[in-house]
């Protein structure tokens, strides 16, 4: 991750291979990671089953937080940006009995369409 993207906010890919061990405990039998992304400290991790969202709280983020948001769940997602001279996009999640959206925030450099793709994927089936 970019130490830019970082200090910004912006989500960048994660190698699912690094997070493997962390999310193997509440994973269920046939589940697995499809992409993760990480906002500084928190992550969001999609499987083939759900959203995983991560918050990693207090100064050492040794306490954490693991949200599992069925895609049945969400009701519509978007994608925004200004265009190509856009240096940022945002993804936007909303959730069944949920009346603010969930946001994320993508660099120029991060695949904000692979998770666009991934959510389509399982919302539209």
């Amino acid at each position: 991750m970019g130490l830019f993207n970082a200090i910004m906010g912006n989500a960048s890919e994660v190698s699912t291979e690094k997070i493997a061990n962390e999310f193997e405990p509440i994973l269920i039998q046939g589940e697995h990671i499809e992409i993760a992304f990480k906002v500084i400290r928190d992550m969001f991790v999609f499987t083939n089953k759900r959203l995983i969202l991560v918050d990693k709280q207090g100064l050492t983020g040794s306490k954490v937080d693991y949200q599992s948001i069925p895609y049945s769940s969400i009701k519509k997602f978007s994608k925004e940006s200004a265009g190509l001279m856009d240096l940022d996009a945002d993804l936007k999640i909303w959730i069944t009995g949920e009346a603010a959206p969930i946001k994320k925030q993508f660099g120029k450099n991060d695949n904000i369409n692979a998770v666009y793709k991934i959510l389509s994927q399982h919302i539209l089936k």
